[in-house]
């Protein structure tokens, strides 16, 4: 199925880590421009690099600077074109209660996590409703389905973005724009293989355990891979997905128990 990607330029958000390689890579592999973003440089370059092509670029930006954001979209413009595609994959908070948090740590990851997103959006939706094509696809938790423990912060904020999208999918769906959100399960990154191996030093048991807690919640009985979510992303920004909007993916093997 010819996704129709070819010669589009998206811009990836934080793929330094594996969910945002494996969106990097499914995007190269449909022929797309990609702008690889992440706060640091060398980790943005490891996954150009990985990736291949004349035509994937790495680019630093620190989220919740708005001259860092502003001048990410110059440069990325400049080097590959405009932005057609930007997939916001931000990396999360550190694990913390939902009350008692200093509120200054609520803002700084609102500024990283929500006003980023929003300010990105809103630099590159210009010329996507001008052009009469864009796609907006932000990737979130499944906190925002069935909240986390000791996730407060990105339960929170990242089901901020869930009504922001939604309210954005109406608002320029007239235009050739389409804004949706994407939910993993349990994927085998290398940040959710860490948790892994750091839960099970605090509870005094083998990864292997661990591990199984999660397997036997999954349907599919196996962790998904950061490639299968990353084609799902590029099914949403494709010429295929045209008709879908304001929409939640899970890509999750089954694993969210609720509706």
């Amino acid at each position: 199925m010819d996704l129709g990607l070819t010669g589009r330029t998206a811009l990836v958000l934080g793929t330094g880590g594996g969910i945002g390689r494996g969106i990097a890579e499914a995007f190269a592999a449909e022929g797309a421009h990609v702008a690889c973003a992440d706060r640091r440089m060398e980790a943005a370059q490891a996954t150009a690099d990985a990736v291949g092509g004349t035509s994937t670029r790495a680019f630093a930006v620190e989220l919740g600077d708005r001259a860092a954001e502003q001048d990410l979209i110059c440069q990325v413009e400049q080097a590959l074109g405009p932005v057609d595609v930007l997939v916001n994959n931000t990396g999360g908070p550190p694990s913390t209660a939902a009350t008692a948090v200093p509120i200054d740590t609520w803002r700084d990851y609102f500024e990283s996590m929500v006003a980023s997103v929003i300010n990105l959006a809103d630099l590159v939706l210009p010329g996507m409703r001008e052009r009469g094509w864009g796609r907006l696809v932000t990737s979130s938790s499944s906190g925002v389905v069935v909240p986390i423990p000791m996730l407060g912060i990105s339960n929170t904020l990242r089901s901020a973005l869930l009504g922001w999208s939604k309210t954005v999918a109406l608002e320029v769906g007239p235009d050739g724009v389409t804004s949706n959100v994407v939910i993993p399960g349990r994927i085998a990154s290398r940040a959710a293989l860490d948790r892994d191996v750091l839960r099970a030093e605090q509870q005094h048991r083998s990864v292997d355990e661990i591990q199984q807690d999660y397997l036997v919640r999954i349907p599919a009985r196996r962790y998904g891979t950061p490639r299968e979510y990353g084609d799902a992303v590029a099914f949403l920004a494709s010429d295929r997905a045209a008709y879908v909007n304001g929409a939640i993916l899970r890509v999750d093997g089954g694993m969210i128990e609720s509706v």
